[in-house]
């Protein structure tokens, strides 16, 4: 049977109807009908999340290992409904939406199995040494300890991996926080679903009702009372500069300042050195035209910016990217105000003076083609407008004169999530120079590989410098994620018989 939507909130393991509503805006498929959030379902669910934390706080790792691996057992038992809400409302292929799925409960295990081990808790001792002179040493044990109850802005272009069940809310309840999250109108119906199978495990395994809730749609200032609101102790947020900056800065803002972690934009740029581009440089732009495209080029990782020196070699590179680019066919985009961005971009781009059209075509709707352009590194290096991020797959090749004009534009960028080079050993010697700048600049630095597709793994950083995210120290993906939402603290002279099971020693 087909999952249609009740369009209700989940407060504390209760389904609430609110007024207004709102209508979903699926790619294709029925419209369905959505309680609007309000700031009283924000108090209640905010509410219930502090009372549910001085329980939840105080589980052991393996219930919350348990519970995160319930979850993902409860969302694979939804797996056919899942994809089928899924790709109605995104418009995105039944292919990514089972990927996708698969991802994030990957990512539940993962934590769970994580936490389990108990090295992220970085616990550390200091016995106590009463015989020291001139003064004894009192007993000292570190630890990590969940922070309070964390909100949470699902993502547009991940209705999976970066919303309601994803990294952040994963994170966060690995971590022993309970979790608000704000679900985002792009995919209502997804949100729901998921929601039904938190609400599932926390029902199954014990969980205090409060541990999640899922607040759907609402106007601005149902977010703006979400991340203020005192009970409230960090946030996680996946979106737009503009957004993002404004939560941040009401986050930093209230009385009690909160940590904002907010992934916000990136260009991703590829640095092509002169060897590799020789050997395989219609390769690589093959393989650039596929990264740049996929998913109609909607990933935070799309590598938008290519960087050459100038010469024969790069224009058989740009000859290579605009065939690989011509052939991709229109791709639906998320919404139509995204759709709409992306004209609004790609008209931004082509009307400046400093480009030069390569390829562009009229798009409706929400269907989206790619667009590609180039400048050079003096144009480029005189107007920054040029670096701002265009949502969807829009390409701009930069050819430089020379390497020196090449670390440059390197040093030109602003924080990105992810910077490329594309090396032979010919080019080690230059590599050597540059890596450090990219490294100053991006959260992850690869080489001859594309950015899209962030590997769910113990070493993966997706976090970067100012714009790409908010904390340069931070993650959202991977285990080091979870410790966004621990703080230390340090216990002295606490007699075991108080302790809980992670100071047990």
């Amino acid at each position: 049977m087909a999952f249609i939507p009740h369009g209700k909130h989940l407060i504390a393991g209760e389904w609430l109807e609110t007024e207004p509503k709102f209508s979903s805006e699926p790619a294709h498929g029925s419209v369905h009908q959505f309680s609007a959030g309000t700031i009283d379902i924000v108090n209640r669910a905010c509410e219930a999340a502090e009372v549910a934390f001085w329980s939840y706080g105080r589980t052991s790792r393996e219930e919350r290992a348990v519970f995160l691996e319930t979850i993902a057992d409860e969302i694979e038992a939804r797996a056919k409904s899942i994809t089928e809400i899924g790709t109605q409302e995104t418009g995105l292929p039944e292919a990514r939406l089972d990927g996708e799925r698969g991802r994030t409960t990957g990512q539940l295990r993962l934590f769970a199995s994580h936490i389990r081990k108990g090295d992220y808790l970085d616990g550390r001792h200091d016995v106590a040494l009463p015989d020291r002179k001139p003064l004894p040493r009192p007993d000292l044990l570190l630890i990590q300890r969940p922070i309070g109850p964390v909100a949470v802005f699902g993502a547009s272009n991940f209705p999976l991996a970066f919303s309601t069940a994803g990294g952040d809310t994963a994170a966060a309840l690995a971590a022993g926080c309970p979790v608000v999250v704000k679900g985002h109108s792009a995919h209502p119906g997804t949100g729901e679903i998921i929601a039904e199978a938190i609400y599932a495990s926390i029902n199954k395994t014990g969980m205090p009702k409060g541990v999640f809730s899922l607040i759907q749609g609402g106007r601005r200032d149902v977010g703006t009372s979400l991340v203020q609101h005192p009970f409230i102790k960090a946030v996680g947020f996946t979106g737009s500069l503009a957004g993002g900056r404004a939560l941040f800065d009401l986050c930093a803002s209230r009385p009690e300042p909160i940590p904002f972690f907010g992934e916000l934009g990136s260009v991703n740029p590829m640095f092509l050195l002169p060897n590799a581009v020789a050997a395989r440089g219609v390769d690589i732009a093959k393989g650039w035209a596929g990264s740049l495209t996929l998913g109609a080029g909607q990933f935070c990782t799309n590598p938008g910016i290519a960087v050459l020196v100038a010469g024969d070699t790069a224009e058989t590179f740009t000859n290579a990217a605009t065939e690989a680019l011509e052939a991709v066919e229109p791709q639906v985009m998320l919404t139509n105000n995204i759709a709409d961005a992306y004209r609004r971009g790609r008209d931004r781009v082509a009307a400046s003076v400093a480009v030069r059209e390569l390829l562009t075509t009229a798009c409706d709707l929400r269907n989206a083609t790619p667009s590609l352009f180039r400048t050079t590194g003096a144009e480029w290096l005189a107007n920054h407008a040029l670096g701002e991020e265009v949502f969807g797959p829009l390409g701009l090749i930069v050819t430089v004169a020379d390497e020196t004009e090449m670390l440059e534009v390197a040093h030109s960028f602003q924080g990105q999530l992810t910077c490329t080079l594309h090396l032979d050993p010919g080019d080690y010697d230059f590599g050597r120079r540059l890596l450090p700048v990219l490294e100053r600049k991006a959260g992850r630095v690869l080489a001859n590989g594309f950015p899209t597709g962030v590997e769910v793994a113990d070493s993966m950083v997706h976090g970067g410098p100012y714009p790409a995210s908010t904390n340069f120290g931070a993650t959202s993906v991977g285990t080091l994620s979870i410790r966004r939402f621990l703080r230390p603290v340090c216990f002295q002279n606490i007699p075991k018989e108080l302790r809980g099971a992670d100071l047990a020693s």
